[in-house]
């Protein structure tokens, strides 16, 4: 692995606990389900982190801080389950914030909505 700040190389190794005997599985398809798990937790974790900035919240006491990840993902869900693929998260999360309006219209919550955002 490369580090990106510091340019050093470093070698790093993994170890992993399954309940599947050798027979049933290989390295390979052990590391391509890991890879699949994390690029799937890379890829939410990302768009929450960039868009909210999760890691720097104030909101640390409590039950506040998982209530609030859990509305922050509902948020990405829906976001996710209408994309378009022509505008990004980022665009719908920015004209849906200045304007509740949209946002009924996007959950579909008034009698003109058409479920979409429009660009």
């Amino acid at each position: 692995m490369v580090h990106k700040k510091s340019g050093k190389r470093t070698l790093e190794t993994a170890l992993g606990v399954t309940s599947r005997p050798p027979e049933q599985t290989s390295p390979q398809r052990l590391l391509a389900i890991n890879r699949g798990h994390w690029s799937i937790e890379n890829r939410c974790h990302y768009v929450i982190d960039w868009n909210y900035d999760e890691d720097r919240s104030p909101i640390r006491t409590g039950h506040g801080p998982e209530n609030m990840s859990r509305l922050r993902r509902f948020a990405v869900g829906i976001l996710h389950h209408f994309a378009d693929g022509k505008t990004s998260l980022a665009e719908k999360m920015h004209r849906l914030k200045r304007n509740i309006r949209l946002v009924f219209d996007y959950l579909r919550m008034t009698k003109n909505s058409t479920g979409h955002v429009s660009s």
